[in-house]
């Protein structure tokens, strides 16, 4: 067998990461999803549980519109209509009336003059960071940005890259003036809720800092945004973190598949830019679009989220983060306290992560445990993530799961 010597190769990276505890492992299948029922919010049902429920605070669906009925209804329709899938890129057979439609009201949610979607929202930060970067461009970035934007400024391959530390507004101010002097471009790139932590970028204050710099550079200072975390989970609207820090990026990037429950990522900005992106990146050229049942689903949770209805369900994932936090801290464990739903419980060692992750699931409780190398050493962490579903039993669930870990922090 021609690939014998590969195969072992790939097992040996396997076994080591076996042994530094890191390998992430099987999969949970989920097999069935229980309705919401008295006072307790949606449980999933996984391969080999049989009939026994699980309670999941791991999901990114923040508002949790996968299965409302409306948006659901609006993929049925679209699919009866156009079919299951695109059935080619774009420019060549692919654009379908959702795919427009629910651009259109991307760009206006966002009050911008575009919009353009992507088949992820990976994919959309790697398609949209190379072609606005060449050799005479400098990318300042956050230390802890996203996966997607570290593997996007590798690809493109620009002149210099800054990696600042986290939030350290000085280190961008030195990145941007030690730039200034080489560079005809510089781009700011940053996350706009962090996804490990749920904090999100002082986006005002880095503006303010790319507008000061802004003329000593002939092609610009650019902010770019990534807010996959923070649409629909940040903001008394769900404008994410342009509204809570009031200030506007020039390229925004973000998701449809966390708290508008598709699947798919998009951009905003103006209009010459999507026209030139439209052209010029690979990943939307030469990529499928997401299918035309899946743009319509999204443009009606967008109604959604951009309607009475969308700020209650907002409001109450905010009453449920606000009651998680302030129990983990009654119980002694370490957070990261803020308005976002993602909600860290700092653990700071892999094992004893490993251990409370097993010992929720034991309790039918679904997180997930973050160690190195996804987190830095010393952060390991339980990320928990709220949604709108939840109810307050289900929290206190959780957390009558977490005060009976045998090595809570003050349990003797």
């Amino acid at each position: 067998m021609p690939s014998d010597r590969l195969d072992r190769e790939l097992a040996s990276q396997l076994d080591a990461l076996d042994q530094a505890g890191t390998r992430k492992g099987a999969e949970s299948v989920v097999v069935g999803v229980l309705a919401l029922e008295g006072d307790r919010g949606p449980r999933v049902l996984l391969e080999g549980e049989g009939e026994r429920a699980f309670l999941p605070m791991n999901s990114n669906g923040y508002l949790g519109l996968a299965r409302h009925p409306e948006v659901v209804a609006a993929e049925e329709r679209a699919a009866r209509a156009f079919g299951t899938g695109p059935q080619a890129v774009r420019f060549i057979s692919g654009t379908f009336a959702p795919h427009v439609e629910l651009e259109r009201r991307l760009a206006a949610f966002h009050g911008r003059e575009a919009g353009m979607i992507y088949s992820s929202a990976y994919a959309a930060v790697m398609g949209i960071l190379p072609p606005l970067i060449d050799d005479s461009t400098a990318v300042i970035s956050d230390e802890l940005n996203h996966s997607c934007i570290i593997n996007a400024v590798r690809l493109a391959k620009p002149a210099r890259k800054h990696v600042y530390p986290h939030f350290d507004l000085a280190g961008l101010e030195g990145a941007l003036a030690e730039a200034a002097g080489s560079c005809r471009r510089a781009i700011v790139v940053t996350d706009g809720v962090f996804s490990m932590r749920g904090d999100h970028a002082p986006l005002a204050e880095i503006l303010d800092l790319a507008r000061r710099f802004d003329p000593r550079f002939p092609g610009n200072v650019a902010v770019v945004v990534d807010d996959s975390h923070g649409v629909g989970a940040l903001g008394a609207t769900g404008r994410g973190t342009e509204e809570v820090t009031d200030a506007r990026a020039d390229v925004l990037i973000a998701t449809l598949g966390k708290a508008l429950g598709v699947n798919g990522g998009y951009v905003v900005g103006s209009r010459t830019l999507v026209d030139f992106l439209r052209e010029k990146s690979p990943f939307y050229v030469y990529s499928n679009p997401i299918t035309p049942p899946e743009a319509a689903a999204a443009a009606r949770a967008l109604a959604v989220l951009d309607s009475d209805e969308g700020r209650r369900r907002i409001a109450h994932l905010r009453a449920m983060t606000r009651r998680f936090e302030a129990g983990l801290v009654e119980l002694g464990w370490e957070t990261l306290p803020g308005e976002h739903p993602v909600v860290p419980l700092l653990v700071r060692d892999t094992p004893r992560t490993r251990a409370l992750a097993l010992h929720l699931r034991e309790r039918g409780v679904l997180a997930t445990g973050l160690n190195h190398p996804v987190v830095p050493r010393g952060e390991e962490e339980i990320r928990f993530q709220l949604s709108a579903d939840h109810t307050p039993a289900d929290v206190d669930e959780v957390l009558s799961a977490l005060a009976c870990f045998p090595e809570r922090p003050g349990r003797s």
